[in-house]
């Protein structure tokens, strides 16, 4: 049975720093591209950072030069450094296999990040 557990959200102000992890178990986890996604009240779910396989990485516009994605394979996790946060970043965090196959897997509860100005 395949788990995506995501921690580490909470409430900051702008300007601060916040480390998300996502740990999956029941897939082969070294072999999938893991990405990042958020949902804001009212919005759709988008990607934020998505990293392959290889360790190659991509992010939305929205995050670049703020956001970090990284992956330890042998703990079976994808972490999000999320840094210089803005209130515009406040959104339940999801992780799932990225790009090219986005969301394979069943969605975890998330963890929500709130950022006050």
């Amino acid at each position: 049975q395949v788990r995506l557990v995501e921690s580490g959200g909470g409430l900051v102000q702008a300007g601060g720093s916040l480390r998300l992890s996502c740990a999956a178990s029941g897939i082969i986890f070294s072999i999938n591209a893991m990405g990042w996604y958020r949902q804001a009240p009212g919005k759709q779910r988008e990607l934020v950072a998505a990293i392959t396989s290889g360790r190659s990485t991509n992010y939305a516009d929205s995050v670049k030069g703020r956001f970090t994605i990284s992956r330890d394979n042998a703990k079976n996790t994808v972490y999000l450094q999320m840094n210089s946060l803005k209130p515009e970043d406040t959104a339940v965090y999801y992780c799932n296999t990225g790009p090219p196959t986005m969301g394979t897997y069943g969605w975890g509860q998330g963890t929500q990040v709130t950022v006050s100005s």
